[in-house]
């Protein structure tokens, strides 16, 4: 490149090829011969050019740099000397000076002596005088520093990008640690399936749909999540359509149908027009704007679960390597927490089964209400040892049981049913106080290898002829290592029913156990419960229990029913931290009809007909339920 430095002057430009160096007589050369002598003696090579372009003067430094001797190139051609030079830029630098009479510069390489070059032209009446400059050296100098920053520009760039890789993987691996921990979390299949498509989006695709197959074969579009929120109808509306018009060809059929993923990085109409079969579900498709998708398989151990489609409009484009690798590894941690939910739901259901064959409900006798609850622990299955009973013995008293073995599993309800079975058969048969029960019970449980450790509680509502002309009943009770129950009055009076606590069930105490025993006026509320009604880890028992008492005053008057789910609600809120039973007793005036609110009276077949009791006679602590009628 050219650059213009100024206009020369020739009035006063010397005429360098006439100049002599000195006087015959050795007096001091005239100021021009000086001139001359400072220019042949300067480090700075210079030269000049005729009009015929040919040396008329070379000063030593400039015919050294050019390799030569100033006697070869006085009066030669620069063309001829340097043809190399010819329709370079130092020929187009001279031309251009000596057209317009401006001096310029350039910088450039000339190749022949291998050096950069900086050379100055101007015009004189002597002829084109040119300088020169060897900048080899600067040029390399800036060349590798030019070079040094390129290095380390790209050197960040390196890093920016392998940062922005390991963010990109970081945030991918994080994802995949939130599938496994949100579609694990619940047992429910379809819940996971929308936890699934939510959590995909927006990091692997513009909007995600997730089909479900259910054992019978029938598939489900179930999981549904769109990045932007005003396409979320749309989006509904043609997942609403999609399952009855996919073509056998479409990508969710094909994948299921194979086993493997499939890829259109770029959706076209024919694509479009190859997956949905009629026109109303391509119109509801149409707004969505696919421009590409990736459908893959949810396998797991040999067993098709469904397949989810993630899809990007035409500004995101086609998915990522990253993308895709992601998605194959969500696809194949979503099919395995879909199987174990699946899995887990089948044993949830068995266990409820055996829950409630465990649980059996209630008797409803004479002017007693009663009330059961059982909430199994949120975590696990929702099965677990605790239990509730109520049952007549052949006297007509009421028996209520409630109890807590060690462990809420499928073995610790099966330990809870023997246990159950055991305090249920001693109490009816024996027609002993609770504590004989209690300890004939752990005796059994010894005796017979039963593999249990088991907190209870058994109480015996009775009525002789002096309670009952009182409109009272008595409450006898024995606890081995369960809490205290509590009485609530018909005035919101709450009491602590507190009696000697014995060892828990399963240890084969040998010691006595004691009963308590109190009296149950009228519209009272007898309450046992577990413990897992008010434990909370990090909270005293006492608070704890305190914070019970006072729902249970604040429950005065309420209906039974209402009484029971209020204090489950308060108490557990979202879930229990360890399983629940909830046995509650109102004693109705016995004067009178059963009232309404208490429901039907439900009494087992032998005892509701009024027909003999079978085994021993009815002890002579009171008269028998039904002799007791006035």
């Amino acid at each position: 490149m050219i650059t213009r430095t100024g206009t020369a002057t020739s009035a006063s430009a010397p005429r360098w090829g006439s100049m002599s160096r000195m006087t015959p007589d050795g007096a001091a050369p005239p100021p021009h011969d000086l001139l001359v002598q400072a220019v042949e003696g300067m480090d700075r090579p210079l030269f000049v050019l005729d009009d015929d372009w040919r040396f008329s003067y070379v000063n030593p430094a400039g015919a050294a740099v050019l390799d030569r001797t100033v006697a070869a190139l006085q009066g030669r051609g620069i063309w001829a000397e340097f043809p190399e030079a010819v329709g370079g830029p130092f020929e187009e630098l001279y031309r251009h000076v000596r057209a317009t009479g401006e001096s310029a510069s350039t910088e450039a390489w000339f190749g022949p002596l291998g050096r950069w070059f900086r050379a100055d032209a101007f015009l004189t009446d002597a002829g084109l005088v040119v300088t020169y400059d060897d900048v080899t050296q600067r040029r390399r100098t800036e060349e590798e520093r030019a070079a040094a920053v390129a290095a380390r520009e790209a050197a960040a760039a390196q890093v920016t990008v392998a940062a922005a890789r390991a963010e990109a993987a970081a945030r991918h691996l994080v994802l995949l640690g939130d599938i496994s921990q949100a579609m694990t979390a619940t047992t429910d299949v379809d819940e996971a399936v929308a936890r699934f498509a939510t959590l995909v989006v927006p990091l692997l695709a513009d909007w995600c749909l997730v089909s479900v197959v259910d054992p019978d074969g029938t598939r489900r579009d179930v999981g549904r999540a769109h990045s932007d929120p005003a396409m979320v109808e749309a989006m509904h509306r043609y997942a609403d359509l999609r399952v009855r018009s996919n073509r056998p060809t479409a990508p969710v059929p094909t994948v299921l149908a194979s086993g493997r993923p499939m890829v259109i990085a770029h959706l076209t109409d024919d694509d479009v027009r190859a997956m949905v079969a009629d026109d109303v579900s391509r119109e509801a498709l149409e707004p969505l704007r696919p421009a590409a998708l990736a459908t893959f398989p949810l396998l797991a151990r040999g067993e098709q679960f469904g397949a989810f489609t993630l899809v990007n409009g035409p500004e995101r484009g086609p998915h990522t390597e990253l993308e895709l690798r992601t998605a194959e590894i969500a696809s194949r941690r979503a099919a395995l927490a879909l199987d174990n939910a699946r899995l887990a739901s089948a044993a949830a259901q068995v266990a409820e089964r055996m829950q409630h064959s465990l649980l059996s409900p209630p008797v409803q006798p004479d002017h007693l209400e009663l009330a059961v609850r059982y909430r199994p622990a949120t975590r696990g299955i929702a099965i677990g040892g605790d239990w509730y009973d109520a049952f007549l013995q052949p006297d007509g008293d009421t028996v209520l049981v409630i109890g807590d073995v060690m462990g809420h599993d499928i073995e610790a309800a099966a330990a809870m049913g023997q246990v159950k079975t055991l305090v249920r058969g001693i109490a009816f048969d024996r027609l002993e106080e609770p504590a004989g029960v209690l300890r004939r019970v752990d005796h059994a449980l010894v005796g017979l290898g039963v593999p249990a450790m088991a907190t209870a509680l058994v109480c015996r509502v009775e009525q002789d002829a002096a309670d009952r002309a009182a409109g009272m009943r008595r409450l006898r009770w024995s606890t081995a290592g369960h809490p205290d129950p509590m009485l609530l009055l018909a005035d919101g009076t709450v009491q602590d029913l507190s009696a000697p606590v014995g060892p828990p069930l399963g240890i084969g105490w040998r010691g006595p156990r004691a009963d308590g025993e109190a009296l149950v006026p009228p519209d009272s509320t007898l309450l046992l419960f577990t413990d897992g009604l008010f434990e909370r880890r990090g909270v005293p028992l006492d608070e704890s229990r305190e914070q019970l008492r006072e729902l249970v005053a604040a429950a005065a008057g309420q209906p039974l029913d209402d009484l029971c789910d209020g204090l489950l609600a308060s108490m557990l809120g979202e879930g229990a931290e360890d399983d629940v039973a909830v046995l509650a007793v109102r004693a109705h005036p016995v004067a009178g009809e059963r009232p309404p609110e208490a429901g039907p009276e439900v009494l087992p077949p032998l005892l509701g007909t009024g027909g003999p009791l079978p085994g021993p006679a009815p002890s002579s602590r009171g008269v028998g339920r039904r002799g007791s009628s006035p």
